[in-house]
């Protein structure tokens, strides 16, 4: 043993550390280094107070997505480069500080987007219909994983008459530049076509329920139109070919930027630390297995979630989120 690493609170033992390994006559002394213990933002970071939150039921074990722990992170999606290279970045101090832990969701967001996959998947979905499309017809587009990796490969994506689009890439009564989906609007659709948007269904209670759409079969991605240009770009799902998904989407467990390390720290406990929200993904992801990890595009980061997740049944944990305001200094 050449060193023994611990947190500042042992500073005041070296002493009686070195007294112990000199009066042992070795040969290679150790030497006592001590360091100050890693606070992120938004995070509990004590055992005891994590320990409460599992036994008061806060948070469902000590794997759950939302906890500091490695099967917490791991659970969640978080890979172990990003954590490693987080660790170089932020360094070892002995000043007590606390470390923004959007700068981890960035060197998180900074590995993911290196190898994973991109597919479409949309959270809260709506239906749109083509009503100048054939009912019986389905295209299969050939679809780049990562247009960026080659070596992905490529998958099948059908496109139909009826789809599913995301809830918010749809407004009856836009504010100015909004450019996605409105009536008398045109959008791209990924890897597909522009729609018009011509009529919106509503229930009795006055919610939007269906989009009716034309096409123009003329746009089709890859065949170099240039006739006009949209300015919005969406994604879409086949609903008929999609496969239901349960997406699990979490923000900070503490509300404010203190680590909570308190009596009063529950109090500051995030209701909304956690979403279930059901919808769908593409057929590409219905074989996916616990811990495989896909961009949805203009969406976030998802890993397959190995606790919840059956054969018959798939569960995505939000990794990150596509985008942030984080900026590294």
């Amino acid at each position: 043993i050449t060193h023994s690493i611990c947190t500042l609170e042992f500073e005041d033992h070296r002493p009686l550390y070195d007294w112990v390994v000199r009066e042992c006559e070795m040969e290679h002394i150790p030497q006592q280094i001590e360091f100050a213990r890693l606070n992120l933002t938004n995070t509990i970071m004590s055992k005891r107070f994590l320990k409460q939150l599992v036994d008061e039921g806060v948070v469902d074990g000590w794997d759950d997505p939302r906890m500091p722990t490695i099967a917490g992170l791991r659970r969640r999606g978080y890979t172990p480069e990003s954590i490693r290279n987080f660790c170089r970045e932020i360094g070892v101090a002995k000043a007590t500080s606390t470390v923004d832990s959007q700068m981890l969701e960035h060197f998180v967001r900074d590995d993911l987007s290196a190898k994973c996959p991109r597919v479409m998947g949309v959270i809260r979905p709506i239906k749109i219909v083509i009503t100048n499309y054939p009912e019986d017809k389905v295209e299969m587009l050939e679809v780049n994983y990562n247009p960026n990796i080659p070596e992905m490969g490529k998958r099948l994506v059908p496109f139909s008459r009826e789809l599913y689009i995301e809830e918010e890439d749809f407004m009856e009564n836009p504010p100015k530049k909004y450019f996605r989906l409105f009536p008398g609007n045109e959008v791209r659709l990924m890897e597909a076509y522009f729609i018009k948007c011509n009529e919106v269904i509503k229930d009795e209670n006055g919610k939007v329920i269906e989009i009716r759409c034309t096409y123009d079969p003329e746009t089709k991605s890859g065949t170099g139109f240039t006739g006009r240009k949209v300015k919005g770009t969406i994604h879409w799902v086949s609903a008929k070919h999609a496969v239901p998904a349960e997406m699990r989407l979490y923000e900070p467990l503490i509300l404010d930027e203190n680590d909570g390390e308190e009596k009063s720290f529950m109090d500051r406990i995030n209701p909304n630390s956690m979403k279930i929200v059901n919808g769908f993904v593409e057929p590409a992801l219905k074989d996916a297995k616990p811990q495989d990890k896909f961009q949805f595009m203009r969406v976030g980061y998802f890993n397959v979630d190995i606790k919840y997740t059956t054969n018959d049944k798939l569960v995505f944990n939000r990794i990150v989120s596509l985008k942030s305001s984080f900026k590294m200094k």
